[in-house]
């Protein structure tokens, strides 16, 4: 865990995804990233339940959304395809790190964002992708 005087966020924390996993699974980076078709080297996850529910609901696969509770097992970062690109200052509570995230509980339930809005939010990362702008830096 990062030093008490350098903790970012306290939690909890969340993962949101398409995988079936368990509790007690470790989510490790250097595996097929849920956006793009190659691996990455960090585990993204967020101390909001709504970009968590984004999360979820934007990974590439057909499978039923999750949302995990997750404990960081090292160190992270806020992540910088966010705060520096598009919300300064990390308002989304977004962070990423090098160490695997424990599987602590799963959501039972909760709301997901309407159909318009996924796919107002998929339209327009059709239209970064397609102007090259959806980069992750990872």
């Amino acid at each position: 865990m990062n030093d008490k005087k350098d903790v970012l966020d306290n939690g909890p924390f969340f993962h949101g995804t398409k995988a079936e996993l368990k509790i007690g699974d470790l989510l490790e980076p250097k595996y097929l990233s849920n956006y793009q078709n190659k691996k990455s080297n960090y585990i993204y996850f967020t101390a909001t339940l709504n970009a968590a529910k984004w999360g979820a609901e934007l990974a590439a696969s057909k499978s039923k959304e999750r949302i995990y509770i997750v404990e960081p097992l090292g160190e992270f970062e806020n992540d910088p395809n966010l705060t520096d690109k598009r919300f300064p200052g990390n308002p989304t509570r977004s962070y990423r790190s090098k160490y695997p995230l424990k599987i602590i509980a799963e959501l039972g339930s909760w709301e997901r964002h309407s159909d318009e809005e996924i796919n107002h939010m998929l339209s327009s990362l059709k239209k970064l992708s397609d102007e090259g702008k959806n980069v992750i830096y990872d």
